[in-house]
């Protein structure tokens, strides 16, 4: 139980913030209306991606370092669980952006290059199954992961920036400030992301002893 009480936390604060998003009241903001409470969902999905991202590359560092199949295997597992929130996070874009923009997929620079950012991490899969001798596939996939994550970076957070963006807080176009996001909302959304961030690492480490035990079993 001392143990898991990280993964209980993740848990209820899940429950919680899904529970709260849908029935607590939020700002009646023009065009987002009630679309706004997608949130709770869609931000904390970029967050849990980007953290697994993090590990993965911590590890990736750590396997050219020591030379240790243990650290590859984590660095994988953890892109494995971040493509996961990776893809819900643009499923979850695109949805919103269907109420409030009028389409699904707009080609916004935001959305673009967040789909290009995911398309990173899918080739890094391709380049490791292409790949059969295991040290020379551990070697290559990480050096590939040192560089693409700070591709993703730019990517995600300097690009969108610096073009007109429908999406807030690139483009020139403002984020969510103080105005937009009251206290009801941060009871709701710093939970929610918490929460996504535990669920997520939660389910790296499930891949990662799944992984651990099929590389032993052969």
């Amino acid at each position: 139980m001392q143990k898991s009480w990280w993964k209980i936390l993740g848990a209820v604060l899940v429950i919680y913030s899904t529970i709260a998003g849908l029935l607590l009241g939020v700002p009646h903001l023009d065009i987002l209306n009630e679309t706004i409470r997608n949130l709770y969902f869609h931000v904390p999905m970029w967050f849990a991606m980007i953290v697994l991202f993090s590990i993965s590359v911590f590890y990736s560092i750590k396997s050219l370092m020591y030379t240790n199949e243990v650290y590859d295997l984590k660095a994988v597992e953890a892109i494995n669980a971040g493509i996961i929130f990776g893809v819900l996070g643009l499923i979850t874009g695109a949805v919103w952006a269907k109420y409030t923009w009028g389409q699904f997929w707009s080609f916004d620079p935001k959305q673009n290059f967040a789909a290009i950012s995911i398309l990173l991490y899918f080739a890094y899969l391709v380049l490791r199954n292409a790949i059969d001798e295991e040290q020379k596939r551990a070697k290559i996939s990480a050096i590939y992961n040192i560089f693409a994550f700070p591709m993703m970076v730019v990517l995600l957070f300097v690009l969108p920036r610096l073009q007109s963006s429908l999406h807030p807080g690139n483009g020139g176009n403002p984020g969510f400030n103080s105005y937009d996001l009251d206290s009801r909302m941060r009871m709701v959304f710093y939970p929610a992301c918490l929460g996504w961030i535990l669920i997520g690492y939660w389910i790296y480490t499930i891949r990662f002893r799944i992984r651990s035990i099929e590389h032993q079993t052969n």
